[in-house]
């Protein structure tokens, strides 16, 4: 009894409000939608709806539809857009999430190799803060997920593809420059300089200071990778690091990769695809590409 047309017009009156403006944005007239909705409230036998003045607020039925919609209605969109691909030839659209800031000039190394293997498959690349991460991978937004920390949920894939050290990047003159590896009460007096990340997904805050109840003397957000190791060899502050990614850098500018603990902090990337598409050939091959770089 639910089509696809119930899931649209619930979830345009949810996000605009009243039947006017969703008439509109679905471009039916007010008339046919008031028509399609009673009907069908007929055949639940339950109200989806409520006026409230002008504008309308869904019931707890009407919620449920909604919660339908904003499952389903990205899946058929994401599926349609994929036949249309298939149809004029192409292979389709890899869209991939970013969770991990410094994993761009990798993820680069990856693109290039792949771009060349599927000439007809076009890649998209979004940034954390234009997405939400597992949700987005779950609600279609993405195909992939590039990050080093996984939430495991039904449904999903991921896949490690490749390991790296986390190490404190410091100024060449700097006092920690000559240190075998850092304590976390080493940096209580220091400006930490990281990614503008939430704290408790920061492996430096925990998985070193935090274990230790330690804080630096000042923390410090910079979205750009460039920019953050400008400032630590500048001496305005230090920074965490994949050593792989610092390393890169050691060659022009006055800055040394110093271990964080004894035993250090080893750490994987991994990228996580729906499990329903992780055999689609140009997907699996988007895999293998990634853990030869």
């Amino acid at each position: 009894m639910i089509e696809r047309t119930h899931l649209a017009i619930v979830q345009q009156v949810d996000q605009l409000g009243t039947l006017t403006q969703a008439a509109d944005a679905l471009f039916l007239t007010q008339s046919a939608l008031s028509h399609a909705m009673k009907k069908l409230e007929t055949q639940l036998g339950v109200k989806i709806w409520k006026k409230e003045g002008r504008t309308l607020r869904l019931t707890q039925a009407g919620q449920s539809i909604l919660s339908l919609a904003n499952r389903v209605l990205p899946q058929i969109e994401h599926t349609e857009q994929l036949m249309s691909q298939f149809s004029q030839g192409q292979r389709g659209t890899l869209r991939i999430g970013m969770e991990c800031h410094p994993c761009y000039q990798w993820l680069l190394k990856v693109v290039s190799p792949y771009l060349n293997q599927w000439p007809n498959v076009d890649v998209d690349v979004k940034q954390e803060f234009q997405f939400g991460g597992m949700g987005a991978l779950i609600n279609y937004d993405i195909d992939a997920l590039v990050t080093p920390d996984p939430l495991y949920k039904r449904g999903l894939v991921y896949t490690p593809v490749f390991d790296y050290e986390l190490v404190l990047v410091v100024n060449k003159s700097h006092a920690l420059a000559g240190e075998k590896y850092i304590k976390p009460q080493q940096l209580s007096d220091e400006v930490l300089i990281t990614y503008p990340v939430e704290v408790d997904r920061l492996d430096i805050f925990s998985q070193f200071l935090m274990p230790a109840q330690c804080s630096p003397r000042k923390h410090k957000t910079i979205e750009t990778t460039d920019i953050i190791l400008q400032m630590v060899a500048s001496n305005r502050g230090v920074a965490a690091m994949p050593r792989w990614l610092a390393e890169q850098y050691e060659d022009t500018l006055p800055i040394a990769s110093v271990k964080l603990g004894k035993q250090g902090i080893d750490k994987q990337i991994f990228i996580g695809i729906r499990e329903a598409e992780i055999s689609i050939d140009y997907v699996e091959s988007f895999l293998e590409v990634a853990k030869l770089r």
